[in-house]
């Protein structure tokens, strides 16, 4: 995940300039408008529209996912919110510079960015209030229940008491497809019939096969035929790829056989909100995303999301992404490294030991 502090500054300032180009901000700050489709995108030599490129979205990284009380009903911050998010973020990209220069040391920003946001006041566009929609009295115990690193105050005793992303497994779908804290690249390629994205978090790589719509239904896996990203099947509308996913790896962190245990559809444990790692993923998920080229750099990204024994109303999301083919994608070694699941598990034997002791 390092980065050079130059190859960032420079990233950023084109985040900076392509980002406010590759969103309208209508008058009306309350109205989200569709999904520009004018735009003629270039061919790939078998004839598809061409998405191929390399999409850092630390652009997008620091927009809730859900919209945040003091924006109302806004899609859309105002101009001096607007002003001000982008001052938050010179200042941070200030700091970061003058890190790089410290002799012998290696600077924060060598490892994120915070780039500005745009002018959206959260990533979900439906429902219009921004929120969530409110999960099912049994989705609601499970989440409670739920054991993660992130969750605060957890006891833990072995593997199965943490989440897939924990374990360097996976982020869970489509989480893995929205921006963390760090490692937010995602590459679209490109072959005949094929479509493959690759997230730059865990190196999860989803090989789409592209068909007629028609063909979708007789190229399902059988129901009990599951796996971590489900499976992902394309077609276009138009210069629009659609891709719909089923079959995607049931659970929740909940059950202590972490063989059985599925990753959450969030993961989302950041901005100081709750963390959403323990979500319960049931055999109903059903995702279905549009990807658009809305410019020659540019494209949307829209997610609708529906879980009927999790969520009570399906939601969506909607991503700006900003092509940027000089951003480079290092090797990920998180299970080479990843000494803190060891570590948990011994602090918290460790607390017990002392708690009992002191009781006797």
């Amino acid at each position: 995940m390092m980065r050079s502090a130059a190859i960032l500054l420079s990233i950023t300032t084109m985040a900076l300039a392509s980002g406010a180009v590759a969103q309208d901000v209508p008058d009306d700050l309350t109205t989200m408008p569709p999904v520009s489709t004018s735009y003629d995108a270039p061919r790939t030599s078998w004839g598809d529209p061409d998405l191929r490129g390399t999409y850092p979205i630390d652009d997008i990284a620091s927009i809730p996912f859900e919209r945040l009380p003091e924006y109302g009903d806004r899609f859309w911050l105002t101009d001096a919110e607007y002003a001000e998010r982008r001052e938050q973020n010179e200042a941070a990209e200030r700091g970061y510079a003058a890190a790089a220069e410290t002799p012998d040391s290696l600077g924060f920003g060598a490892f994120l960015s915070a780039n500005v946001s745009g002018r959206r006041t959260s990533l979900l566009v439906s429902p219009a209030d921004g929120k969530l929609p409110a999960l099912t009295a049994d989705a609601r115990a499970r989440y409670e229940a739920g054991r993660s690193s992130w969750t605060p105050g957890v006891e833990f005793d072995w593997v199965s008491d943490f989440d897939t992303f924990d374990r360097c497994v996976t982020r869970g779908f489509p989480a893995t497809m929205f921006p963390h804290r760090y490692n937010n690249g995602i590459r679209v390629m490109q072959a005949p019939g094929h479509a493959v994205i690759m997230t730059e978090m865990v190196h999860e790589a989803r090989v789409v096969p592209v068909m007629e719509q028609a063909e979708v239904a007789a190229h399902r896996w059988p129901e009990g035929l599951r796996t971590w990203l489900g499976q992902s099947l394309g077609w276009w509308e138009g210069d629009t790829l659609v891709i719909e996913t089923t079959n995607i790896r049931t659970g929740d962190s909940v059950d202590h056989d972490h063989l059985a245990r599925g990753p959450s559809p969030l993961n989302l444990a950041t901005h100081g909100r709750e963390p959403w790692n323990t979500l319960p993923t049931s055999a109903d998920a059903h995702v279905l995303e549009r990807i658009t080229m809305t410019g020659p750099d540019t494209l949307v990204y829209e997610v609708t999301y529906t879980d009927p024994q999790v969520f009570s109303a399906p939601w969506t999301a909607r991503l700006d992404w900003t092509r940027d083919d000089e951003y480079q994608i290092f090797e990920y070694a998180c299970h080479e490294g990843n000494v803190q699941i060891r570590d948990y598990i011994s602090a918290s034997r460790a607390e017990r030991a002392a708690a009992g002791n002191a009781e006797n």
